[in-house]
């Protein structure tokens, strides 16, 4: 595994036009939307929602893609196969991050937690990256 840079790296989503107006409809604008890593957290951040994980949970991440509108637009989905979650604001391709242990975030009483997350970031080698994972 290769180490994480050291110190914050704040990432942007990936926005298309369309995923913009729908997420807006809850909340989520370019202003809170973001993904920071540190030397010892990933944060996401999504309108409302958030999801924080420890680097040493993340054992996987995958560039994945594309994804149906219907599906991932709006606000953060849940995935009823294997209860991951989305954070989208494009169709065309995000990153796929699994974890050692499940973490909260679609919900405020942290009951569901997911097992991975999908992220539209706008650079989503460079998020694996920080992450300190080689891209599948």
């Amino acid at each position: 595994m290769t180490p994480p840079p050291t110190g914050p790296h704040r990432f942007d989503f990936a926005w298309d036009e369309r995923y913009r107006r729908a997420a807006r409809l809850v909340g989520v604008t370019p202003a809170r939307a973001w993904i920071e890593v540190d030397d010892t957290s990933l944060t996401v951040r999504f309108g409302w929602w958030r999801l924080t994980s420890p680097i040493d949970n993340v054992v996987d991440a995958e560039v994945t893609g594309p994804y149906g509108f219907a599906k991932t637009a709006g606000p953060p989905h849940l995935s009823l196969a294997d209860r991951g979650i989305t954070f989208a604001t494009n169709g065309r391709a995000g990153l796929c991050v699994s974890f050692r242990e499940p973490v909260p975030g679609i919900d405020p009483t942290k009951i569901i937690r997911h097992p991975g997350a999908t992220i539209t970031a706008a650079d989503p080698e460079g998020l694996a990256r920080a992450l300190g994972r080689p891209i599948r």
